[in-house]
């Protein structure tokens, strides 16, 4: 009998742990990675002719970057490999892809999904401005190009990543004007015992916060932005600090982002069945704890099923891996399985944790003035939103993306969706998992008119 045929999307912590399983078995399963050079956004490697060590790239996450690293170029010869691919459709048991501008189709037994994860971001007044960039955006031009998105940037939203994004910038010389977290510091000592299960983590939260105190960058919690100014380019963030006093800080970029959303467009597609999550305000695919969905074949690993971090995805990777094999009759160690769910139920804890103490800004979304615009695609403002909900009736939201085109853009949705939903359910007066979510559309990110099918070449 013939091998399984497995694919892996995406080449990230879960990629690669999952690759290495697979491997492990005697399978030669194809990994496709969006990116040139796999390590997937949190290891993301520089390009060939810079020479920047894993140290300077990585910091207190070297060791780890590294590690995955080595694992992925050790396997090389045991896989096949397409970097430089979009995974853009599935259907039935066939995922299609696109490299170097031609289409092809790969039919699968099972698919791991380890598509990662994005900024979740939220509309602020003057978001549109140039030298806005979300928060992952600038630690790609950091990490990648080796160069600041401005001379005197400030980092405006809430998560882990705000802290991190900032002490990189000044770790490499930057010069960050503040940091203005929208979560009040409350909700951070609120969520520690959850926290507290991962010191280390928190230690190196509390250490940057520390590094950036000392080197006179303003941190401000519980703050509300109002909006990002300046005539043709970013030139000052006003906001209102906990006692409704409003400032503005000078700056010259703007990094945004409020935690993180799944990249969950490819197990839409798929037919994986999706659960809301009260937590997080998110709509996600449903899976068990070793990543196995109800849709016969296909599995979800790290970040693009549940944020939990680089640590987590890389057992997630492992756990959907072993899934996929033991649903094919292949072997599997029922220790090792046992050893990894502890773990990542214990990081489950964590990301409850983190969910406590970032809390995404609810009322920032949805109090939104009409004129700010919450779909950059499609120019679609909040007003717009409203109209859709109360003249037009729109129940839910993919009702009110066929009135108002909100998420019809390339990016379907990934920046707006969060935005949307809340606005709508506000308008409505309706609980927020009532108004529904963006429903997934192939293409899942555009295609070139030139591109070619394989049979036309």
């Amino acid at each position: 009998m013939a091998d399984p045929s497995v694919i892996v999307v995406g080449a990230g912590p879960a990629g690669v742990r999952a690759a290495e399983t697979l491997v492990a078995a005697g399978l030669r399963p194809t990994v496709i990675d969006e990116s040139p050079r796999s390590g997937g956004q949190i290891y993301r490697r520089q390009p060939a002719n810079f020479t920047r060590g894993h140290q300077a790239l990585y910091g207190a996450d070297a060791e780890k970057a590294g590690a995955i690293h080595a694992v992925f170029d050790g396997l090389r010869d045991r896989i096949a490999y397409l970097p430089d691919t979009l995974a853009w459709a599935v259907a039935e048991n066939r995922l299609h892809v696109l490299t170097d501008g031609v289409a092809k189709i790969l039919p699968f037994d099972a698919l791991i999904l380890a598509t990662g994860a994005t900024d979740r971001l939220a509309p602020v007044a003057g978001w549109m401005s140039p030298g806005c960039y979300s928060l992952g955006g600038a630690q790609i031009a950091l990490k990648a190009q080796a160069c600041s998105i401005g001379a005197r940037p400030l980092f405006l939203g809430t998560g882990p990543l705000l802290y991190l994004v900032a002490y990189q910038y000044l770790k490499a010389g930057g010069r960050p004007v503040a940091v203005l977290d929208t979560a009040p510091f409350s909700a951070q000592v609120k969520a520690l015992p959850d926290l507290a299960v991962r010191p280390g983590y928190v230690a190196r939260g509390l250490m940057f916060r520390a590094r950036l105190h000392a080197a006179g960058v303003r941190i401000e919690n519980g703050i509300e932005p109002v909006s990002i100014d300046g005539d043709r380019e970013v030139g000052a963030v006003r906001y209102r600090t906990t006692r409704g006093v409003e400032r503005r800080l000078a700056c010259d970029a703007v990094a945004l982002g409020f935690h993180l959303r799944s990249e969950t467009q490819l197990a839409d597609l798929a037919g994986c069945p999706f659960v809301f999550d009260a937590t997080t305000g998110q709509w996600r695919p449903e899976a068990d704890q070793d990543g196995r969905t109800p849709r016969p074949g296909v599995y979800l690993a790290g970040d693009g099923g549940r944020v939990l971090g680089a640590d987590a995805a890389e057992v997630a990777g492992r756990l959907a891996a072993l899934a996929a094999l033991a649903d094919r009759q292949f072997p599997v160690d029922t220790a090792e399985l046992d050893r990894l769910r502890a773990r990542v139920a214990r990081l489950d804890r964590f990301r409850r944790g983190l969910s406590t103490a970032f809390p995404w800004p609810t009322r920032l979304a949805a109090s939104a003035a009409d004129e700010v615009i919450v779909c950059r695609c499609e120019a679609i403002t909040a007003g717009d939103i409203r109209e859709a909900a109360a003249a037009k009736d729109a129940p839910e939201l993919n009702r009110a993306k066929a009135l108002s085109r909100i998420g019809m853009g390339r990016c379907q949705g990934r920046f707006c969706g969060s935005a949307a939903a809340e606005i709508l359910a506000a308008s409505r007066g309706v609980p927020l998992a009532d108004v529904g979510r963006l429903r997934g559309q192939a293409p899942v990110k555009p295609l070139s008119m030139a591109t070619a099918a394989e049979a036309d070449q």
